[in-house]
C-alpha cells in the first residue's frame, strides 16, 4: 500500500482538523428597561406587580421580563423610626400592654414603609430574533391601567443614562 498523497494541494491547505470554527450564532441579547414612579401609591405598586406576575405566567416570560422595586423612605419617616426605636427601650411594659402595642407599632412602621415613593424597574430581555415581540411588550407595558399614571420611561440600551439604570436594577433586590 503507498501512502496517502495529496493530488491538490490547494484543497488540503483549508481543510485541517484544526481549523477555526465560525464564531457562534447567538448573539447578546439586549436589555431594555421601562422606569415607572409610582410615588407613594402602594396600592398601584401592589397592582402593577400582580399584573406583571399573572404576564410572566401567562406568556412564559420568566427570564424576559424581570423587576425590582425601589422604595425610598422619606425624611420624615425615618426620623420617626429613629424617634420610636428608643421609646420602646426606655419605658418597660407589663406583657398585656406589649401585646397590646405590638400591633399598633406594627401597623404604624408598615405605613411608614409605605408612605415614601416606590420605583418600579422593568427589565426586557429579549434575543435579536425577537425583535416584534420586545416591541410589543414596550408598547404595551406602559399602555396598561396601573402603568399609565406612573410616568412611564423607557431606557434602550443605545442611550447614555442606560450605565446608570443597569447599575441601579443591579443593586436591588
Amino acid at each position: 500500500m503507498s501512502p496517502l498523497r495529496v493530488t491538490k494541494p490547494h484543497l488540503a491547505r483549508g481543510r485541517a482538523l484544526t481549523c477555526r470554527r465560525p464564531a457562534s450564532q447567538t448573539s447578546v441579547m439586549a436589555h431594555t428597561y421601562l422606569l415607572f414612579d409610582f410615588g407613594p401609591d402602594e396600592e398601584k405598586v401592589q397592582q402593577a406587580r400582580h399584573k406583571l406576575e399573572s404576564w410572566k405566567q401567562a406568556f412564559r416570560l420568566d427570564k424576559k421580563l424581570q423587576y425590582k422595586l425601589e422604595r425610598e423612605q422619606s425624611a420624615a419617616t425615618a426620623a420617626a423610626e429613629a424617634k420610636s426605636e428608643p421609646a420602646k427601650v426606655d419605658k418597660p411594659k407589663s406583657a398585656k400592654t406589649k401585646s397590646k402595642s405590638k400591633p399598633k407599632s406594627a401597623e404604624s412602621e408598615a405605613e411608614s414603609e409605605n408612605s415614601g415613593p416606590v420605583k418600579l424597574f422593568v427589565r426586557l430581555y429579549f434575543s435579536g430574533h425577537e425583535k416584534l415581540s420586545e416591541q410589543r411588550w414596550i408598547d404595551r407595558i406602559p399602555t396598561e391601567e396601573p402603568f399609565k399614571s406612573a410616568s412611564p420611561k423607557t431606557v434602550r440600551e443605545s442611550e447614555p443614562g442606560f450605565a446608570d439604570v443597569l447599575k441601579q436594577f443591579d443593586t436591588l433586590e
